[in-house]
């Protein structure tokens, strides 16, 4: 190994989401950690790379898609030979130990996995789940590490692989970064959302991630419905996706159009939710949520669904904050009521999220990537 280690890191940004976020912000700390890092992405325009480190490299593969980087990645790892790589996401995880095994090198490779894949493919046929599940029992056993964002992605990947759950590392994700606090006292630009604090006549709503079927922003208008019916509310949901014209005609069937403002993807989403009088995770899947880290990082109080999997181990069974099922709008409303009206104290909510740091996560895998 070489004095400063040269880290790879590899994955696809395919779009605005929290995964490709957490990479950039791990890629940043491993670079303050002393190491070289190559990024080397599937895509290359996400807007999330314009938080990346100066110091970190971005090598173009020229491929489009997981599969087709097999042979770009290969080649990369015989002539650059860097000490460790990471792969995050399904796909790209068994792209990396594929490239490996071609490129006859001996780079550590570690598998990084975000998601519950059981749930997200739970709607799909019994044929698509079983070639959906087929690929990575084959090849997370040949990865000189896997890692999982939270205890419950990694029961779900050892029983989808076969590998025994104490061989998964959980490593929680690099969520709060140094500047988070720097760019949640920026200003928002949104009218609805004041410089300094809230507005307590019309508190502000937050939900934040892609608008797909994982995040459920229905099941949240239905309930913002709900409770705007019992106390002056606003909610904005940061974010862009598929499912935009069907929550912005749920918000004019229910009457609340004026009430309701998809802004789209926000560079910073800290100057909202730093503001926000509430933060609501409604989703029917996660991994770890990084935004219901985040909010709690930040003293903002939090309801969240009961989903498949993080948001329990994160609020630790409710103590941080009110779980409900998934896809039940009105025990959403009702947990979003009790909520505005005893919100916890920021302190108390802060300690949730002490583990999340930067720095704690990028050490951890770094100790994975260059074991000898």
């Amino acid at each position: 190994m070489s004095e400063r280690p040269r880290i790879a890191v590899f994955t696809s940004f395919s779009g605005l989401g929290g995964v490709e976020r957490m990479i950039v912000n791990l890629c940043n700390g491993l670079v303050h950690l002393g190491c070289c890092v190559d990024l080397l992405p599937i895509r290359d325009d996400a807007p999330h790379l314009a938080s990346l480190d100066p110091a970190v490299r971005l090598v173009k593969l020229r491929a489009s898609h997981a599969i087709s980087a097999v042979f770009p990645l290969a080649r990369y790892l015989r002539e650059n030979r860097p000490d460790g790589l990471l792969a995050a996401k399904d796909r790209a995880n068994q792209t990396a130990v594929m490239a490996s095994r071609l490129a006859r090198v001996e780079t550590r490779v570690v598998t990084r996995l975000g998601t519950t894949i059981s749930a997200s493919i739970s709607h799909r046929d019994p044929f698509s789940r079983f070639f959906r599940r087929l690929p990575p029992r084959l090849t997370y056993r040949m990865a000189d590490a896997v890692v999982a964002v939270s205890k419950g992605v990694a029961r779900d990947l050892a029983a989808m692989t076969g590998l025994c759950e104490s061989s998964i590392t959980v490593i929680p994700n690099p969520v709060i970064t140094p500047d988070l606090f720097d760019r949640a006292a920026m200003p928002s630009g949104h009218p609805w959302i004041k410089t300094g604090a809230e507005d307590p006549e019309k508190p502000v709503i937050l939900g934040m991630g892609r608008l797909t079927r994982q995040k459920d922003f229905q099941t949240l208008v239905r309930a913002f419905g709900i409770v705007k019916a019992h106390r002056p509310c606003r909610l904005i949901i940061l974010g862009e996706g598929g499912d935009r014209p069907k929550l912005e005609a749920l918000a004019a069937d229910l009457g609340l159009s004026r009430d309701v403002s998809l802004p789209g993807f926000a560079a910073n989403p800290y100057s909202y939710l730093s503001r926000a009088s509430l933060f609501v995770l409604s989703s029917a899947w996660e991994g770890s949520p990084n935004a219901l880290t985040e909010a709690l990082a930040l003293g903002v109080p939090v309801v969240s669904t009961n989903c498949p999997s993080g948001p329990r181990e994160i609020l630790e069974d409710g103590t941080y904050g009110p779980i409900v099922p998934v896809g039940d709008h009105k025990a959403l409303a009702k947990a979003m009521l009790r909520t505005l009206d005893a919100p916890l104290e920021k302190g108390l909510l802060r300690k949730a999220a002490r583990a999340y740091t930067q720095e704690e996560a990028s050490r951890r895998y770094l100790e994975l990537l260059i074991r000898p």
